[in-house]
């Protein structure tokens, strides 16, 4: 199975207006409840494609046991730790009107060394079981910055591939335990290197450690430097909606490429298909099956020579 991992677990809370207005009242058109954070999002879509799953990460509290709740109610396997402080929330509001969305994310409940080595030693296990594993997300207040580098190691260790979806200075940190593919967007990718060319930075995070690097590039798609060469795959056309869940799609997509051993020129096709399918969709962790068996034999994967790309 994937093991997908969310120290940062929420319950997510989507509002659809008709449009977003600053410094005024809205009328709530629809309002969607379900357990969230990224490596729960990306467990949603890897369930809708019929690939194995289980999640596992951090959940306390009230909101902790909806978030369980959630998982039961979708049929993921639970395999979350359970802490004393009450898991966040995170609110985003969806503009009918043009489709942007609009996130408010708390920080999370601060983590004490006590559940940190729980799950350390839970994750362990649960690892021997998988064939790859995700970790998603921001890290909790009170966790090391480099606690993804010790999954990412340990995940190694148990046979397991593994990929990292995450910002800031948790990425750096976990380059020296050598994952097996990272996800960063271009942002995230220029935040970390200083570089603002997507290749130059993609080479740089290459040679700090990981092993393959798939670039977001938004609506422009995805860049991939992997040890069998380098592509760019890029959409049929624009897709408008909520793109919160775009990412996690993604992932999910590269995880299920490394489960079934599938070559990358598939396995960005697939990421590229599934992320505009989360698109079309109002709640992450969704994907719109038309769009996706639309997309998926019509995205353009191109292999390319590591140029400058912008």
């Amino acid at each position: 199975m994937i093991l997908t991992v969310t120290l940062n677990a929420a319950l997510d809370v989507t509002y659809v207006v008709d449009a977003l207005v600053p410094n005024s009242s809205h009328r709530v058109r629809t309002t969607h409840q379900r357990a969230g954070g990224k490596g729960v999002n990306v467990a949603s879509v890897l369930a809708a494609l019929d690939v194995p799953v289980t999640v596992t990460g951090l959940a306390g509290g009230p909101t902790g046991d909806l978030i369980r709740e959630g998982l039961r109610a979708s049929g993921l396997r639970d395999e979350l730790v359970p802490m004393w402080a009450d898991s966040r929330r995170t609110v985003t509001v969806v503009s009918r009107a043009d489709g942007d969305a609009t996130v408010f994310n708390t920080a999370g409940a601060e983590v004490g060394p006590d559940v940190w080595g729980s799950f350390v030693g839970r994750f362990t296990e649960l690892a021997r079981e998988a064939t790859v594993v995700v970790l998603s997300g921001s890290l909790p207040p009170g966790l090391p910055t480099d606690a993804y580098a010790t999954l990412v190691r340990l995940g190694g260790e148990a046979g397991a591939a593994t990929v990292l979806d995450t910002s800031g200075p948790a990425l750096p940190a976990a380059l020296s335990a050598g994952p097996t593919v990272i996800k960063p967007n271009e942002a995230e990718l220029t935040e970390v290197t200083g570089e603002p060319d997507v290749a130059a930075a993609a080479g740089a995070l290459r040679a700090r450690g990981a092993r393959t690097v798939v670039a977001s590039r938004g609506p422009e798609g995805l860049y991939a430097v992997t040890p069998e060469g380098t592509w760019r795959a890029a959409p049929p056309r624009t897709v408008s909606g909520n793109p919160t869940g775009a990412g996690d799609a993604c992932v999910a997509a590269l995880a299920a490429g490394l489960h079934f051993g599938r070559p990358w020129e598939r396995t960005l096709a697939e990421a590229v298909a599934l992320s505009a399918a989360a698109v079309a969709r109002p709640v992450a962790g969704e994907v719109d099956q038309a769009v996706y068996q639309q997309f998926r034999t019509t995205v353009s994967v191109e292999r390319t020579h590591a140029s400058r790309v912008h």
